[in-house]
């Protein structure tokens, strides 16, 4: 079940080709991805510190994240994303297409 929120996060796509997509996502506190699932596996490097939410499966993850972290998730899994904090996020998505 999504986080329940009423403030989407905002992607902006950045660049984009037959290897990759990379997109920018911006959240205010309290923002959601929405439920969702990737089709590609993907790397996501934070621009901000923030305090992330992540649901999946039932769970909620909650996980304190500074500038410049990194992690690599693969296609596949629902599950949708919340600023769990109290000031913006934004971090950027890398889905590999090969």
């Amino acid at each position: 079940m999504p986080f329940a929120c009423t403030i989407p996060a905002v992607p902006t796509l950045l660049a984009e080709d037959e290897r990759a997509r990379v997109t920018r996502w911006d959240f205010e506190p309290g923002a959601t991805t929405g439920w969702h699932e990737h089709g590609m596996d993907y790397a996501v490097v934070m621009m901000t510190d923030a305090v992330m939410a992540y649901e999946m499966d039932g769970v909620v993850t909650r996980t304190e994240l500074k500038a410049g972290q990194s992690y690599i998730r693969p296609k596949g899994v629902k599950h949708d994303v919340k600023n769990d904090g109290d000031a913006p996020m934004a971090f950027i998505e890398v889905e590999f297409k090969r």
